[in-house]
């Protein structure tokens, strides 16, 4: 080997390791769907419904799915031989046709028994939350994927009135301080709720959403929540609840809510949302949002429009 030769390859060797190293450090970038609201429901051709949508999803290149909550319609106020025929639905046609690894998020909906129209104790042993727990697991916790980390929370408050408000309760907070502490400086993380933190809803959404006995569109403590999630530099809060597309850019982080697998409870569109669900890719620090129909038309078309 002549000299110049061998004085390249010298002065070359050791970038090598440092262009694998760098290679190795850069994120890597994936997409995966936001599911919300399905709820699911015998009527209104919903099973057709939920099936279309996960068949699409089965067939798509995505990682995995987030079910955000309102699985069925509904455990608030029905008896628990509805609720649980609806769970029972709802799980029968996940496992048949949602071939990705699915995550799951608490509801409103999914809780049993709150209102007492259900004819249900608060004493009964699966009322409120437990309804869920016992069929999906914990109503907050995280997992990791691909170098991102999420944290899954449950926004729903179970009043003292039998009713419920957006809330997340301070048992979490003091859970999601200590869990976000303890990941690495600079970790890309993304918060998933059900009941959105941040919404529009409040400047368009119907006149008779108001007449509630207590706050149903957003979380009434989103400042404590905030303050947690911007200390650590959250990237996205993913969101549903409000069956309708949104997107809000907040002093860097974005607020997501998808629409709803459901649409206006199977009657079409609501708020200019037809049923669909929210396909989120992260590449990066750059977390990006693109709303996907998957061929659904009510049998009872009634649209709800602004």
């Amino acid at each position: 080997m002549h000299r110049r030769t061998l004085l390249r390859g010298a002065l070359a060797a050791p970038l090598a390791p440092l262009a694998l190293r760098r290679a190795a450090a850069a994120p890597e970038s994936f997409t995966f769907a936001l599911l919300g609201d399905c709820h699911i429901r015998p009527e209104l051709d919903a099973v057709r419904g939920c099936t279309l949508c996960f068949e699409q999803v089965s067939a798509s290149p995505v990682d995995f799915a987030i079910q955000n909550g309102d699985h069925i319609e509904d455990a608030l106020e029905t008896n628990r031989a509805r609720a649980t025929m609806l769970m029972d639905l709802y799980q029968q046609t996940e496992r048949a046709h949602l071939r990705k690894r699915v995550y799951h998020v608490l509801g409103n909906h999914d809780c049993l028994g709150v209102f007492p129209a259900s004819g249900i104790s608060p004493d009964a042993p699966d009322y409120g939350k437990r309804f869920y727990t016992d069929r999906f697991g914990p109503r907050y916790y995280a997992f990791d994927h691909k170098g991102v980390h999420f944290v899954v929370l449950d926004s729903v408050g179970i009043t003292a009135d039998r009713s419920y408000e957006g809330r997340v309760d301070a048992e979490q907070l003091a859970w999601l301080a200590a869990d976000l502490a303890a990941q690495p400086a600079g970790a890309r993380i993304i918060a998933v709720t059900h009941i959105p933190l941040i919404t529009a809803m409040r400047c368009y959404e119907p006149e008779s959403w108001l007449n509630t006995p207590h706050n149903w569109t957003n979380v009434v403590n989103a400042r404590d929540v905030l303050r947690i999630l911007y200390a650590h530099k959250v990237l996205a809060v993913l969101q549903a609840h409000s069956h309708v597309y949104e997107r809000i850019e907040l002093n860097g982080m974005a607020f997501i809510t998808t629409g709803a697998v459901a649409g206006a409870d199977w009657r079409g569109s609501f708020l200019g949302t037809p049923e669909g669900y929210t396909e989120i890719t992260v590449a990066g620090r750059s977390v990006h949002s693109r709303y996907r129909t998957y061929g659904f038309s009510s049998v009872d078309r009634e649209d709800v429009p602004i």
